[in-house]
């Protein structure tokens, strides 16, 4: 595969210069950048496409974990943490990160680390999943995201703009205000996952982002058409008919 290129985000300078030099010592790894805050990592992040992110957690302005929330449409790097505080980096891991580096950064964890990089990076979906579970770390609840799969190509999705899930047979659609993606989870373990979230099931096959809710219009004394902020229309199920009418207070 073509060499690994990686981005360095870190606010202290010789921390910077620690990871390039170890990173140079690899032939298949290339720096394509540095930057020093949350700020100019998105901007990197946006202009050069790494395919490996090193990523400081604790920045003044935008953290780490702000970087990871905010990463831009189509970008999909490999993530690995890298902190002096060892409990942030446990946090990080434990939530789905590939990896965490303890700093001072020795190469023999860094060779691990790349070896974990390189067998990721021929997965799209597995690195998208990667960041979805780091944006879902407790605290950090701020801009959640889902996979959504379109062609050969996975895409990080706000949940925020998405509409709706509705379950196909095997098939698993995202709505969004002017396409569909395929989920990579099935409609119930979406609907734990997001359990006291704003959305809601309105039937056994879909979950309605109530946020996106227009107009709700009886069918019959029990059923009920929904209709969203793009104008899909979706069936209330008459078991739920009464938690959907409760949750938008009508």
């Amino acid at each position: 595969m073509p060499a690994i290129r990686a981005l360095i985000v870190d606010d202290e300078p010789i921390a910077r210069q620690v990871l390039r030099e170890e990173l140079e010592g690899f032939d298949d790894v290339t720096v394509a950048g540095e930057a020093s805050s949350g700020e100019e990592a998105l901007a990197e992040i946006a202009r050069l496409q790494p395919d490996l992110v090193l990523l400081d957690l604790q920045m003044p302005g935008l953290s780490g974990f702000d970087v990871i929330h905010r990463l831009p449409p189509g970008a999909l790097p490999v993530i690995v943490i890298v902190t002096a505080y060892d409990q942030h980096a446990i946090r990080a891991f434990e939530a789905g990160a590939l990896d965490y580096l303890l700093k001072p950064v020795g190469r023999e964890r860094l060779e691990k680390t790349l070896n974990r990089a390189r067998q990721l990076r021929r997965n799209a979906g597995e690195v998208a999943e990667s960041i979805v579970r780091l944006s879902e770390i407790p605290g950090t609840q701020q801009g959640r995201k889902v996979v959504g799969k379109s062609g050969a190509e996975y895409h990080l999705l706000d949940l925020n703009d998405v509409l709706a899930f509705q379950a196909e047979r095997e098939i698993v659609w995202i709505i969004a205000a002017r396409q569909r993606y395929m989920a990579t989870q099935t409609l119930r373990a979406i609907d734990a996952r997001l359990a006291g979230s704003m959305f809601q099931r309105v039937h056994r096959n879909a979950l309605v982002n109530v946020n996106h809710v227009r107009k709700m219009t009886p069918l019959s004394s029990q059923r009920w058409m929904l209709t969203l902020s793009n104008g899909r229309e979706l069936i209330v199920s008459k078991r739920q008919a009464h938690n959907v009418r409760r949750m938008l207070q009508w």
